[in-house]
Order: C-alpha cells, then sequence, then structure tokens
C-alpha cells in the first residue's frame, strides 16, 4: 500500500509540475510576473482582500507595480491555456462519461461607471421577491463535474458576456469549443458514452441541442414548472384510423401542461430511488416531448420550416428538502429519446452535481477574492479570471500531495474529502518540491510617477450600461414573411 501511495504522489508531482511548466509557457507578456501572482494566490494566508497585498506574500518576489503592470498589460495565450486545461486528468461517472456543467457568475461593478462592457446581472436576494439588476461583468463557466457529494470541479473554459453578445449564441458557440478539445485530446473517442452538459433553467435547453446536435453530447437542462410542450404525434396509421375522412396529419401531438395533471400521458418510465437528504426521490419520464417553436428569439432567423426538437421530459419529486421543507418538483428535460430507467435516473443525479458549480464560485469569490480588485478595465479583468482559474486547477492537482492542515476546532477529514480550501492551506509546502520557471527579479528601481501637484489631464471615459445591440423580434422586423410553425 506505502508503494502505491508512493506511486501516486509521485505521478501528481510530476502532473502539477507539466501543468506549471505548460502554463508558464501560456503567458506571452510579464510572464514572471503573472505566474507569481498565481503563486501568491495559492500562498497567502486566509482570503485574498486585497490584490496589492499579495506583493507582500514570499513567494511574490516583486514589487507592487508590476503587479497592476501584469494585471493592466500582461498578454495570456488563452487559446493554449484552453488546450492545456482540456488534456488534464478529469473525474468521470460510471462507463468514463464526462458531465459538464455550464452557469454564470457576475463581477459586480455598480460603481465603476468608466469601466466598459457592462451588464446589468441579474442577483437574487435573501427573499424571494428581492432579485435585483446590478451593473457588472457576467463570466460564463464551463467545468466538469465530479461523481459524489463534493466541492469540486474543473473548469475548462471561461468567457466573458459582452453588450453586443447574444447568450444563446456565445454558450452554444463555447460549449461546441470545449467539446472539440476534448475530442482533440482524447478524453471523449468513439464508442464512449456521449458527453452529458447540464444547465439550469436560464438557458434555452432545446435551442442548444438543436445547434449542438452533430457533436456526441447530450444535454439536460431544467425547464419552468409553467411551460407548455407537445406530446409526439400520431403515426400516419394512427391518424387515418382516427380520421377515415382524410386529411393532413397534425405536425405535434396534444399538448402537455405542466402544472395541470390532466394533460399528462400515462408515463413512459417511473423510478424510485431512496436517497440520505430528501427522502424517496420518484422519477417521471416521458418520451418525444418536445416545443411548439415559433419564429421569435433565438428561431427568429431559421430558414425554413422549424424542427421539431423532440426529448425526455422527466419530473422529480423528492419528500421533503433539507430542515423537512416542502419540496416543489423539478421539471427537466433531455436531448436523448428512447431513454432507459438508467438513463433517467443518471439525468437528475447529475443535475444535482451541477450546484457543485455554486461552491466553486463561492470559494472563487470569498477565499481567491476573484471580485475583490476595483480592477477597470474588462481585459485586466479577463486576465485577473485567467489567474484565478489557473490557481484553482493546480489546487485540484495537488488533492493528492496535500496534508489536513485543519483548525483546532475543525473536524479532521479523510484525504478524500479535503476541500479545496484546506488544500490551499497547504500548498506553500507543495510548492517548495513542484515547478517554478519564473525568473528572479531584476531590481530597477521605482518610475517617476506623475510629478506633485500636477493634475490628471486624461480623464478616464465613462460608459453606460446595458445592450448596445436591439434584435428584432418578429419577422415582420426583419422584413421577412413566414409562419410561426
Amino acid at each position: 500500500m506505502s508503494v502505491v501511495c508512493r506511486d501516486v504522489r509521485r505521478e501528481a508531482f510530476a502532473e502539477a509540475s507539466r501543468f506549471r511548466g505548460e502554463f508558464y509557457e501560456c503567458l506571452t507578456a510579464l510572464r514572471d510576473e503573472l505566474f507569481e501572482l498565481t503563486d501568491a494566490l495559492l500562498c497567502v494566508d486566509g482570503p485574498v482582500l486585497s490584490p496589492v497585498e499579495l506583493t507582500l506574500v514570499p513567494e511574490h518576489r516583486r514589487g507592487h507595480g508590476a503587479l497592476y503592470g501584469a494585471l493592466n498589460r500582461g498578454r495570456i495565450d488563452i487559446e493554449r491555456l484552453r488546450t492545456l486545461l482540456a488534456g488534464l486528468p478529469l473525474p468521470r461517472f460510471e462507463d468514463r462519461r464526462l458531465v459538464l456543467a455550464v452557469d454564470v457568475s457576475p463581477w459586480l461593478r455598480s460603481d465603476a461607471p468608466c469601466s466598459a462592457d457592462r451588464l446589468f446581472c441579474h442577483v437574487y436576494g435573501r427573499a424571494k421577491t428581492a432579485s435585483q439588476f446590478i451593473p457588472g461583468w457576467p463570466y460564463s463557466f464551463v467545468a466538469v463535474l465530479e461523481p459524489g457529494a463534493t466541492s469540486w470541479t474543473g473548469i475548462l473554459d471561461v468567457v466573458r458576456l459582452g453588450p453586443e453578445d447574444d447568450a444563446t449564441a456565445v454558450t452554444a458557440a463555447q460549449l461546441r469549443a470545449v467539446v472539440e478539445r476534448l475530442v482533440a485530446a482524447s478524453q471523449w473517442q468513439s464508442g464512449d458514452p456521449d458527453i452529458t452538459i447540464v444547465m439550469d433553467a436560464g438557458y434555452d435547453v432545446t435551442r442548444l441541442a438543436w445547434v449542438l446536435r452533430d457533436l456526441p453530447v447530450e444535454l439536460v437542462g431544467r425547464v419552468r414548472s409553467d411551460r407548455v410542450m407537445r406530446c409526439p404525434a400520431p403515426s400516419r396509421e394512427e391518424f387515418h384510423r382516427a380520421h377515415p375522412r382524410g386529411g393532413h396529419p397534425p405536425k405535434h401531438g396534444p399538448e402537455f401542461r405542466f402544472a395541470k395533471p390532466e394533460t399528462w400521458p400515462e408515463a413512459a418510465i417511473t423510478t424510485a430511488t431512496d436517497t440520505v437528504n430528501y427522502g424517496k426521490a420518484e422519477a417521471q419520464a416521458w418520451d418525444r416531448v418536445h416545443p411548439r417553436l415559433t419564429h421569435r428569439s433565438a428561431w427568429l432567423e431559421h430558414d425554413g420550416e422549424l424542427p421539431i426538437v423532440e426529448g425526455t421530459l422527466i419530473r422529480l419529486k423528492v419528500e421533503h428538502l433539507s430542515k423537512d421543507r416542502e419540496a416543489p418538483p423539478v421539471w427537466l428535460w433531455s436531448s436523448k429519446t428512447g431513454a432507459a430507467p438508467a438513463d433517467v435516473d443518471l439525468w437528475w443525479q447529475v443535475f444535482l452535481r451541477r450546484f457543485d458549480l455554486e461552491h466553486t464560485f463561492r470559494f472563487g469569490k470569498q477565499t481567491l477574492g476573484w471580485t475583490t480588485p476595483k480592477i477597470r478595465t474588462p481585459e485586466a479583468a479577463d486576465r485577473w479570471t485567467w489567474l484565478l482559474v489557473v490557481a484553482h486547477t493546480q489546487l485540484r492537482l495537488a488533492r493528492p500531495l496535500a496534508a489536513d492542515l485543519r483548525r483546532p476546532w475543525e473536524k479532521p477529514v479523510k484525504p478524500e474529502r479535503l476541500t479545496p480550501a484546506r488544500v490551499r492551506r497547504g500548498f506553500r509546502n507543495i510548492r517548495a518540491h513542484l515547478l517554478c520557471p519564473a525568473r528572479v527579479p531584476q531590481p530597477r528601481g521605482t518610475g517617476p510617477g506623475r510629478p506633485p501637484g500636477t493634475k490628471n489631464r486624461r480623464p478616464a471615459p465613462r460608459y453606460d450600461v446595458g445592450k448596445t445591440v436591439k434584435r428584432p423580434e418578429t419577422l415582420k422586423a426583419i422584413g421577412r414573411p413566414g409562419r410561426s410553425w
């Protein structure tokens, strides 16, 4: 057993050092400062309260001026870094299935009128109806999930949504690029199960399923409980038996109203699973359920007849939530048809694992200080975001090497159950045995700066908040006649 553990640690050290060396090669300008800044994020004691305080960490050997210069003028080869992340060892579910999650987290900048490309970000309040919109930079993350209860995810990509971007189109392009990089890195090969992508109700899962239909993926997304979908249309033989006088067969079947059980046909699949936290989980599934599309929103400029995007509709009902709260049913839609009971159970279980990405967001904001800096330009915010992605990835690679440096009031946990925060406590000891390619700084003295008493003659421009492109909503608005079905 000791020989096996020694081999695992040796491989972990080699993989972490290789990643650090490849990351250093992805830095194309001011690379030494950017590399040491990432190490300072991992070695500072406690949460990051201010970026400039990272220059006081022993692992950061340069001054505070170098920090600001790297964030404002440094350069990172993002495409090479994305390829590097896709080639790392990734967690998998049963039968070597990869499960990805996509979600948006905002970097709120309500007090930054001189920062460009801000959008109104939807933020939930403590009360049920206390949601509000605050200016900020929304970032779309794609991460690979782990099986079981954990707070770990593997971030593979991050994209900032701009004022001119269509969120659905950007998400589709981002997911396509991530899947193509995984295939190129041999993370998915012919014969492997399709890559499962889970998302929340804010995404148009049927549109994404249609756009990504040529990829080896199956999409699972939550849909609102007030939706109305359609059952599959009857076959031609069934239609003629019901209508002997003939007529045009319908394109859609009867309505499936989520809020009216009398419109539900008999479920094709019904499963029951005992859970630890929610009691008995009952899932019902209906095959080939699809929405009735219209030439609006993302389908406005679709050429030709609108398609029928069929999938599997799932209704999940658990006995209770935490603290015996009442649990409303959750509706999910999968892009796969002809599902088996094992597929239905897998889909709702991986959807629950999607919430692990929320732990990653909280760790990035509260501990690594993702949204702490008062950065002016969105380009600098992008660099800082990617440094945090690299820091989180190094923690994930260092998991087999970390010791449990727990506080006196904390309970001991097994090595495989260490959280990202606990792994970070011991990263300074791990770093001493890893590759550190950053060069020794050459002291050059401080710059002259602005002469005392002179005024700033270049005031920063101010920018409006919100979308800059108004998209048409109807066929008439774009000058195209057509039918809505």
